[in-house]
């Protein structure tokens, strides 16, 4: 039986979610998982029982830290516009710093799963979590006066929700600081003038 009792899980699975972010679910091999996490085949499935187990597992802890960051950010700024347009500033950032990349994890594995399947309907119930965060700002903003008592929160927030993930995409190709920054800085100025209903 494999032993599986030396390895730090906490460890194996950031290096397991650095692997698919990067690469992808298809295109990292069992190989490729043995190097970076140090374990053998037979530890790989003792701990973990399948490839497709193991990146199941790696959404859930990127989502969840997506998640908290999100919620820490609305809860800590002056206002929760204030802290979706923060948000969006932040995402001009081109360099990596300690992410293995700028896109988002949850979006390039919805891109490559299949259309009609378990794993799909699984990303796309993190991604629609992380838009009802979204929208629980919205409905602040609301309450506070924030935003008109006619606004859709949850027509903003998929509208933001598109914005962000564009904007990490759009930072896998962006070379250039400056219009990085630009568009981050337009894209949060529409959250600013949201307070105007005929920008609803």
């Amino acid at each position: 039986m494999a032993r599986t009792a030396s390895y730090d899980r906490d460890k194996a699975l950031d290096a397991a979610m650095t692997l698919f972010w990067v690469k992808g679910y298809h295109a990292t091999s069992l190989k490729d998982l043995e190097q970076a996490l140090s374990l053998r085949p037979g530890s790989i499935y003792a701990a973990f029982h399948s490839k497709e187990a193991l990146f199941r597992e790696t959404l859930d802890r990127y989502s969840a830290r997506m998640e908290a960051d999100l919620v820490a950010l609305v809860e800590h700024a002056p206002s929760p516009l204030a802290a979706l347009r923060g948000h969006l500033v932040g995402l001009s950032d081109l360099t990596p710093c300690d992410r293995p990349s700028t896109a988002c994890m949850l979006v390039k594995s919805l891109l490559e799963a299949p259309r009609d399947g378990d794993l799909r309907t699984f990303i796309s119930a993190h991604l629609d979590r992380i838009e009802d965060v979204i929208a629980t700002a919205f409905r602040k903003a609301r309450a506070s006066g924030e935003l008109p008592a006619d606004a859709d929160p949850d027509r903003l927030a998929l509208r933001v929700q598109t914005y962000i993930f564009g904007l990490k995409i759009q930072a896998q190709r962006e070379t250039d600081p400056e219009k990085m920054r630009h568009l981050c800085a337009d894209l949060a100025e529409e959250i600013r003038l949201l307070s105007q209903p005929s920008l609803q």
